[in-house]
């Protein structure tokens, strides 16, 4: 395994984590030694999160877990020139398989608890299996971009999830100790969700770093899913989908010195209760077309929700997943699925010609991956593309 950047090793790994916990003992021994007589604070047994399976249709980490767990780490590698990628992923399908189940040993005796890998394709391997392929598409590039070239695009996306953290770096470790010398990893960033907000009945989204509810759009059905999101053919990709990732850098200090009204006006909503401009719930669609009684729109011209409307744009939805970051700055590291790229690229097209949340961000990485469909101990992982 080549790196394009120096990470620690496993050893140092350890290294941290005894020397994390030994400073915990030490602080749990402070704690009685400061005060004598009185009792350690108990702590509450935390829930093991429901397993999310493996196997299926469709990848674990896309719809599965419906909340999405609050940690992530994706991983964004090149395979060599003359790896076959079949192999390559039935091998990390069948790794991935013992991850979730608990049964490899690489995981250090960690529960997996909702463990999920999911793992994509870029358009450079999808259009060796075929150039008219869905996904096969490179993404284009846009404005506020600040991009070293080994942060754009890649061949192999490894996207992991947990509630528990320690399991997230543990994973890619193992999983990058499967791929061995096949992969050279090209960029990763790691992530996290805010406090989950209702926004209807089996419903959730988290507050991002500019204070807002981000997500609440999207297709959350069965049915709006197998319109939006997931591939139907060919029959080499069906029940796969397509990701974006764009890191962005976010200018909090500037957009924090805003007033509330205007970082409202900026969204197309209010801040505490993710309500739109135009009125009604946090579910309801924002009323575009509503006005003041002297003519002004509620939700402004250039406000992100309207600029970013699907209906507007003339595109389906997308299922966006937001994580935020504060290495290597603050920022949003922004995923989206969706089965058209051009769900993607006409929105990010009409935004750039005007959207109020765009001056407050630069974006310094970006990639598409074809999520391979989902994967079975008869059907390997990419077996279906390039068996």
């Amino acid at each position: 395994m080549h790196r394009a950047d120096r990470h620690p090793s496993r050893r140092a790994f350890l290294d941290v984590t005894g020397a994390t916990v030994a400073a915990g003992l030490v602080a749990g021994c402070s704690w009685d030694s400061g005060e004598p007589g009185r009792p350690a604070p108990s702590a509450a047994a935390t829930p093991t999160p429901t397993p999310v399976p493996a196997t299926g249709r469709h990848q674990a980490g896309v719809t599965l877990p419906r909340s999405a767990q609050r940690n992530l780490l994706a991983v964004v590698a090149d395979l060599g020139t003359a790896v076959a990628p079949g192999p390559l992923l039935a091998e990390l399908g069948e790794a991935i398989r013992a991850l979730t189940a608990g049964s490899d040993p690489r995981l250090l005796s960690l529960s997996p608890g909702d463990l999920t890998v999911t793992v994509g394709v870029g358009p450079r391997l999808v259009r060796t299996a075929g150039a008219a392929l869905p996904g096969a598409a490179d993404l284009p590039r846009f404005s506020r971009e600040r991009i070293a070239s080994r942060a754009r695009g890649g061949d192999l996306l490894i996207q992991i999830c947990a509630d528990d953290a320690l399991l997230v770096p543990v994973a890619a470790a193992a999983l990058l100790d499967q791929a061995g010398d096949r992969v050279r990893e090209r960029w990763r960033q790691s992530g996290r969700r805010g406090t989950d907000v209702s926004v209807a009945k089996g419903l959730t989204a988290p507050r991002n770093l500019l204070g807002f509810i981000d997500g609440i759009v999207g297709p959350h059905t069965n049915a709006e899913q197998e319109r939006d999101l997931w591939l139907a053919g060919p029959p080499a990709v069906a029940g796969g989908t397509l990701a974006v990732l764009r890191r962005m850098e976010l200018d909090l200090t500037r957009f924090a010195a805003l007033p509330v009204a205007e970082q409202e006006a900026v969204f197309g909503r209010r801040r505490a209760s993710g309500v739109p401009l135009s009125g009604g719930t946090v579910a309801s669609a924002p009323q575009l077309g509503a006005k003041t009684p002297d003519g002004r729109y509620l939700v402004p011209v250039d406000a992100h929700v309207r600029r970013a409307n699907p209906t507007v744009v003339g595109v389906g939805h997308m299922l966006r997943r937001s994580y935020s970051t504060d290495e290597p700055a603050p920022g949003l590291f922004f995923i989206s699925f969706q089965n058209d790229l051009r769900t993607f690229t006409a929105t990010l097209t009409r935004m750039d010609t005007s959207d109020a949340l765009l001056p407050f961000t630069t974006t310094t990485a970006s990639a598409t991956f074809l999520i391979l469909p989902g994967f079975d101990e008869q059907r390997p992982l990419g077996s279906d593309l390039f068996g």
